[in-house]
């Protein structure tokens, strides 16, 4: 078995994170995650809430 170089890797995380949007999506569970340095849970219907480490509701998350 072959090692996987760094750009191959890239393209099967990029396929696991597609993967795991819809299914939990399909499955009506929102996703939580780490970006830009906040706590965010994403609903299956696309709305972001930024989360405190409580993980209270604080505000909408809006991408720059």
């Amino acid at each position: 078995m072959s090692d996987l170089n760094r750009d191959e890797l890239m393209q099967v995380f990029k396929k696991v994170k597609i993967s795991v949007r819809q299914k939990a999506k399909e499955a009506g569970a929102p996703l939580f995650y780490v970006q830009d340095g906040h706590y965010i849970r994403e609903e299956p219907n696309g709305e972001k809430i930024v989360l405190d480490k409580g993980e209270r509701k604080i505000d909408p998350y809006y991408k720059k």
